[in-house]
């Protein structure tokens, strides 16, 4: 199950999310400072998958634990994308935000909250 896609293509259907950072959003590569000239969001898994929820014997639901980062010049900006992220995570994939730092450094706020979720395996209805 490819997690990072999926976040994406949630991420990028939210107009707001789309307007601001389309094409600033990244796995695993976070911006230099000096190069956040305009919104860039940052999904990283910590934990790509770990299967949970046994039925039979056989696993039924992947645990995920995710790190989304929001880095712009505007806090305001920065809190508004991070609230719509964490809004489109719970309402999408019902995945649970666990609140991280507020960080200000060299003219750029970032904003790095992690989310646990669980998604059933792809392959469930023909088990």
């Amino acid at each position: 199950m490819d997690i990072l896609s999926i976040i994406y293509n949630h991420l990028i259907a939210d107009e707001y999310i789309k307007e601001q950072a389309f094409g600033r959003i990244k796995y695993y590569e976070y911006p230099e400072t000096g190069d956040v000239i305009n919104p860039h969001i940052v999904l990283d898994p910590l934990d790509d998958g770990s299967p949970i929820n046994f039925a039979d014997n056989t696993w039924t639901k992947l645990d995920f634990l995710i790190q989304i980062d929001v880095w712009t010049k505007n806090r305001t900006i920065t809190l508004n994308l991070a609230n719509t992220i964490r809004d489109t995570m719970w309402n999408e994939l019902g995945f649970k935000q666990i609140k991280g730092p507020n960080e200000y450094d060299e003219g750029v706020f970032r904003k790095a909250d992690r989310y646990r979720g669980t998604l059933y395996r792809e392959d469930f209805d023909s088990l």
